[in-house]
């Protein structure tokens, strides 16, 4: 009888050890956390968001004071401000909105009013503006699957008439069951539109039509741009020569620039764009200057994102504009009077956090490049009506925001407008983020990440680390701005967790090298990265406790939270996935065929959660919403097949009447359990 009398002591002993580490969740922390996000009441000039008045040099702006909120109106010429009664907001006007479909019958009336167009039979339709008898038909070859669309584009003289012929298809359906309607007892069966990879596409040519010799003129060559993601008219020259288009091929690995000549149907490319890996279409941008003759393009060709001139007949590069190992973020302006572009970049300086995003300026002729908002931060930058004068606010992770005024012609301080106020909340233990940085795993490269303490947090003692992941290849994700509570990171710190967040190799923002990482390799996300930064902050910070370290994640995140507990679970030992496209063959096509490429091959396996699901271990927790329109909820359905048949131990909470937007009180409350559970090993208090 004494070795089980020794056991129950060992047991008991060890648990007191456990609870000694990890004090004991209580309901009242639950309460206390729920009332988190108002700390931004007791944050006091936190930014300045100007409402610019007309074309003055005036704007005015809330800011939120001990006393209440104040309402303050500056003159951005004198620099004063001066205290006002509250105003409110201007809302927009109403604006008329067209559907614009490409099976639209509404009349197009030309720029000279001379004419109108119109989509009849799917064929293309001309009649004299105000005539009410039928029109002349432009086009004969319409049929309901291979139509004409009513998108149409007139030239400016309104001689020409451009438009698309569509080659359409049926798109995959995929149902949703609302299984609890709140009006009726039995299910509803819903049914949403959703292309997914490998499906067929709909593929649009360009069309010309003469409407002087109510002809069509053909166009050479459009055999190239049949195979197609997308394809898009843009705009007409202003002297009617030309128009364009733009042209991703299937895959996304060409991207054309390509100009009509209007008068011989001929097709010539302003820019080609090829990559062995993936063009990211979404961080494309285009300017024509001097109508057409040049043209502002950007590019990686040269390993990072930057601006450059192209010859507007030839294509070729005039001059690359910018240059470096940073990345324009975006371009904001371009004064072609002044010869001038403004734009968003980072990574430019080094030391700093290389997605803090500053405001800067360059010469078309690729000369005085300058940072307009130099401080080591993240800018926001809004302007006068006129663009003389301008307001940056600046923050991060670990620094309130700043708001400044500035003049634009030499970026000079007028005033400094508010300093954000914290000390209330440090005064009640709150803990600021930390910005923290460590080497990759080429050893070269700084990853960059924030991490999260709870208040009154105490060195001394230990903390069960848990990741907040997001991988999405089609941006950065962690926050560089200040954010007082963080509605998905607070409420789970101040349970006692330091949370941390990543952006590792694979996302964007960085060298095209860091980003191809994720190339039919969505599995990888940044994985080994994370796990090097997270030992070494706990290597400098003793107080993470990272022998089991938690993760969770939404969406893109969600498939990422599974995958470490399949392919990292030597490291992290508790997951929760909301909503997860765990199959990318599963998810919406324009997303995952940009990563994992087209056709389909191995690779999509290679990173399935579905086809890996018995390399589980660990504790698992699976979250979706039965009505999820932007993950198809099947996804996660398969996960849970697939983790049965593998005899995996998890669990799952399938939410009636829910979306893709999770994050309720209820769902909050489950995932805090799980982690009070699985990495404090106690039971969490009763609901």
């Amino acid at each position: 009888m004494k070795r089980p009398i020794i056991i129950f002591i060992s047991c008991m002993f060890i648990c007191s050890l456990w609870n000694q580490l990890y004090p004991q969740v209580t309901e009242a922390d639950y309460e206390r956390i729920d009332t988190l996000l108002k700390r931004s009441e007791r944050v006091y000039a936190s930014f300045v968001r100007p409402h610019w008045v007309g074309e003055t040099h005036e704007f005015w702006y809330v800011n939120h004071e001990r006393g209440g909120d104040t309402y303050y109106l500056v003159d951005a010429e004198k620099g004063t401000k001066q205290q006002i009664p509250p105003r409110e907001e201007e809302k927009p006007a109403p604006r008329e909105y067209r559907s614009g479909s490409h099976r639209d019958t509404a009349k197009v009336l030309s720029p000279d009013n001379q004419w109108e167009a119109y989509i009849k039979d799917n064929n293309v339709y001309v009649r004299p503006a105000g005539v009410k008898e039928e029109g002349v038909a432009l086009s004969y070859d319409g049929t309901d699957n291979h139509y004409y669309s009513a998108r149409f584009r007139w030239s400016p003289d309104s001689r020409k008439l451009a438009t698309l012929r569509i080659q359409d298809v049926k798109e995959r359906q995929i149902p949703l069951i609302a299984s609890s309607p709140e009006n009726r007892r039995q299910p509803i069966l819903q049914w949403r539109d959703y292309a997914k990879p490998g499906d067929a596409l709909p593929v649009g040519l360009p069309a010309l039509f003469d409407i002087p010799f109510l002809k069509q003129i053909p166009l050479k060559d459009t055999e190239l741009y049949a195979h197609q993601f997308s394809l898009r008219l843009t705009e007409w020259r202003t002297d009617s020569r030309a128009f364009t288009f733009e042209f991703n091929q299937r895959g996304h690995q060409r991207y054309i620039v390509a100009e009509v000549n209007a008068e011989t149907g001929a097709i010539h490319h302003l820019a080609d764009e090829t990559a062995a890996t993936f063009i990211y279409y979404n961080n494309l941008y285009r300017h024509d200057l001097n109508d057409g003759r040049e043209m502002l393009w950007i590019s990686e060709r040269d390993g990072w994102r930057h601006i450059y001139l192209l010859d507007g007949k030839t294509g070729q590069v005039k001059r690359q504009i910018t240059k470096g190992e940073w990345v324009v973020r975006s371009v904001d302006h371009v004064d072609e009077e002044q010869g001038i572009i403004y734009f968003y970049a980072s990574g430019f300086n080094p030391g700093e956090d290389p997605c803090n995003r500053h405001y800067c300026s360059i010469r078309i002729d690729g000369k005085g490049f300058g940072d307009l908002t130099p401080e080591n931060a993240s800018h926001r930058v809004s302007f006068s009506k006129d663009r003389q004068y301008f307001v940056d606010v600046y923050s991060r992770p670990d620094l309130p925001p700043v708001s400044l005024l500035k003049r634009l012609s030499d970026a000079s301080l007028i005033t400094e407008l508010e300093r954000c106020d914290v000390s209330d909340l440090e005064a009640e233990g709150w803990q600021m983020p930390e910005v923290f940085h460590a080497k990759g795993r080429d050893g070269k490269t700084d990853i960059w990440g924030n991490i999260h303490r709870p208040s009154r947090f105490d060195p001394a003692k230990r903390y069960p680390v848990i990741e907040f992941i997001y991988a999405g290849p089609h941006d950065s994700h962690v926050d560089k701005d200040f954010k007082p509570a963080h509605h998905l990171v607070s409420r789970l710190a101040d349970l006692g967790f330091i949370v941390v967040s990543i952006d590792g190799m694979g996302t964007s923002n960085r060298s095209k090298a860091f980003h191809d990482v994720c190339w039919k390799n969505l599995k990888d996300a940044g994985f080994p990265d994370r796990k090097l930064w997270i030992q070494a902050a706990a290597e400098k910070y003793p107080s993470m406790d990272i022998s089991k370290t938690g993760i969770y994640g939404w969406s893109a995140g969600g498939q990422n939270a599974m995958a470490a507990l399949l392919f990292h679970n030597d490291f992290y030992k508790v997951a929760v996935a909301f909503c997860g496209c765990h199959d990318n063959r599963m998810d919406k096509i324009w997303w995952n065929e940009q990563w994992m490429g087209y056709p389909l091959d191995e690779a999509y396996s290679a990173s399935s959660n579905v086809d890996n699901a018995a390399l589980l271990k660990g504790k698992l927790l699976l979250v979706n919403g039965e009505l999820d329109e932007n993950v198809d909820p099947a996804s996660t359905l398969q996960v849970v097949d697939a983790l049965i048949k593998a005899g995996k131990n998890f669990e799952q909470l399938y939410l009636p009447g829910k979306g893709h937007s999770l994050g309720s009180k209820f769902e909050m409350r489950r995932m805090n359990d799980f982690f009070v559970k699985h990495l404090k090993n106690q039971e969490p208090p009763e609901w």
